[in-house]
């Protein structure tokens, strides 16, 4: 009967190739479940057999009967072993990962650093990029008009965007949103058709940029301005 390490070890051959007694095969069996080398070895030498018994001019061992481990118990033994191989890398990944995160908690809470040694200086913080530019105008009605509302101007890389709330609009429609610049050009930027209420909310845009306009203003169908809201 065996019971050393270096003694179970030795029986290994005698596993795979059914010549061990029941006694010595369940203590290597248990045996094999806590020690990694052995069970590294046996799947080393668990070709053995089929090889063994793909050699025709070799004798068949010596096997007591019913004491050799089948197939399906070495393959078992083998997949047994390697989800234990798995389960500890698993192990060990999850505890180095938490040792990572421990120091990395500790570090920050004591307000450490960690930087490159290359890193002779650390780089300027990025400046906050601003809001567009953003300017209300309130609407002054033509001669004998009524019209009232304004008109809220936001800047864009490629224009501006021009949100209108008016009220009292009289006249045919459609009526027109007009863009003007100082130097008299004007582009169209909105255009809408009548409401029962007189009232309209409408969002228009322009090429011309923020800085350039001077003036917006609401016109009916025939040209005629209703109102104009003028920038400072």
């Amino acid at each position: 009967m065996s019971t050393g390490h270096d003694d179970l070890r030795k029986l290994l051959g005698g596993y795979l190739l059914g010549g061990l007694d029941d006694a010595d095969t369940d203590r290597l069996d248990a045996h094999l479940l806590h020690c990694d080398d052995c069970r590294a070895e046996l799947e080393q030498l668990g070709p053995v057999p089929e090889l063994l018994r793909s050699l025709e001019a070799s004798p068949p061992p010596a096997v007591a009967p019913g004491t050799r481990p089948s197939a399906v118990r070495i393959e078992g033994l083998l997949a047994r072993m390697r989800a234990e191989r798995a389960r500890e890398r698993r192990r060990l990944s999850t505890r180095w990962l938490a040792a990572a995160a421990a120091v990395l908690v500790a570090a920050i809470s004591l307000g450490v650093v960690v930087t490159r040694d290359d890193d002779r200086s650390a780089p300027p913080p990025q400046a906050v990029p601003s809001r567009p530019p953003l300017v209300t105008a309130v609407f002054e009605p033509a001669s004998g008009g009524g019209m009232t509302g304004e008109a809220v101007l936001t800047g864009k890389t490629w224009g501006v965007s021009i949100d209108l709330n008016v009220s009292r609009l009289t006249g045919r429609g459609p009526f027109v949103c007009q863009v003007h610049e100082a130097d008299g050009s004007m582009e169209q930027a909105a255009i809408w058709g009548p409401t029962p209420s007189g009232n309209a909310k409408v969002t228009g845009a322009s090429s011309i940029q923020l800085r350039d306009v001077r003036a917006v203003a609401v016109a009916d169908k025939e040209g005629h301005v209703l109102g104009t809201a003028r920038l400072k």
